[in-house]
């Protein structure tokens, strides 16, 4: 089969997942800080070779109202531009509350998300997979 993998894209951090081979279980697998944007699709680029990544799925900052929002625009420019550099489909799914889930999650294993926003980016990526995932084994 092939791996799919989670972008949870923000303006200095873009937190990734993996999901496993077959694809049913997403994990938080590393969080890119963006210092620039072209060597973070570079890097992308690098893992979907090395994992043998068949699809990318980016979370869709949607507003809670459905519409589009500043980040909403900023995270379509960087699926287009991920889809002119990769060989892959690159998927949008829509992301509401995936941070504030991720956040919930991390708390709840007595863990600072103050301290460990590196976490929370890969959590919230691996959240978007697995609902994108769902919906496949649906």
């Amino acid at each position: 089969m092939s791996r799919v993998l989670g972008v949870d894209h923000g303006d200095r951090r873009i937190g990734l997942a993996i999901s496993d081979p077959i694809p049913l279980i997403a994990s938080p697998l590393i969080t890119l800080t963006v210092d620039d944007p072209e060597q973070a699709i570079l890097d992308i680029e690098n893992i979907i070779i090395e994992e043998d990544v068949k699809v990318v799925v980016v979370g869709l900052p949607l507003g809670m109202n459905g519409k589009d929002t500043k980040q909403t625009r900023h995270v379509k420019i960087f699926a287009d531009r991920l889809r002119q550099v990769l060989n892959v489909p690159v998927i949008l799914e829509d992301e509401r509350l995936s941070s504030v889930t991720a956040r919930k999650a991390i708390i709840q294993q007595n863990l600072s998300t103050g301290k460990n926003k590196a976490l929370v980016d890969q959590t919230a990526a691996a959240i978007i997979l697995q609902q994108y995932l769902d919906k496949l084994s649906r």
